[in-house]
């Protein structure tokens, strides 16, 4: 089973939706994580559009990737620009991929309703879920190698 970990800046909403999703659509295949680079907390707009679309990630908790140091990944899954900047190095044979979706907390800022809000949260959730589902065998077309030491 492929070990692919899932990185975002604060491990709040795009990685936390991309582990849901994972675990829900790939459960038989990817063993998936996620974490950030800082812990900014778990998205309560994130938890509640995943659950309109039957999955539950209220038990998850915002990592630090320190946390999952221990852990041989197979992938590195960057969903946003900051992560991708900012991921650490990997060791052995991880493979990192960058794949960018838009941040729902700051595109809901300007939103006039809580509902024009949440719709930037579903636009993006559906947009993981239809990356996810290509899941495992997009990755090795978007792999990267890792750095040679």
């Amino acid at each position: 089973m492929l070990k692919v970990l899932f990185l975002c800046t604060g491990n709040s909403c795009r990685s936390q939706m991309a582990e849901g999703w994972a675990r829900q659509l790939k459960g038989d295949s990817i063993e998936a994580y996620s974490a950030g680079v800082e812990m900014h907390g778990l998205n309560p707009k994130a938890v509640h559009v995943m659950s309109e679309a039957g999955v539950d990630i209220s038990g998850h908790r915002s990592k630090h990737v320190r946390e999952l140091s221990g852990v041989a990944f197979d992938y590195v899954v960057t969903v946003c620009g900051n992560a991708q900047e900012s991921c650490p190095v990997f060791p052995g044979t991880t493979k990192v991929v960058h794949v960018g979706f838009d941040d729902p907390p700051r595109l809901a800022k300007e939103a006039r309703t809580e509902d024009e809000a949440l719709g930037h949260y579903r636009r993006v959730r559906d947009e993981i879920r239809k990356f996810v589902a290509t899941l495992p065998e997009s990755l090795t077309t978007l792999a990267c190698s890792p750095p040679s030491s």
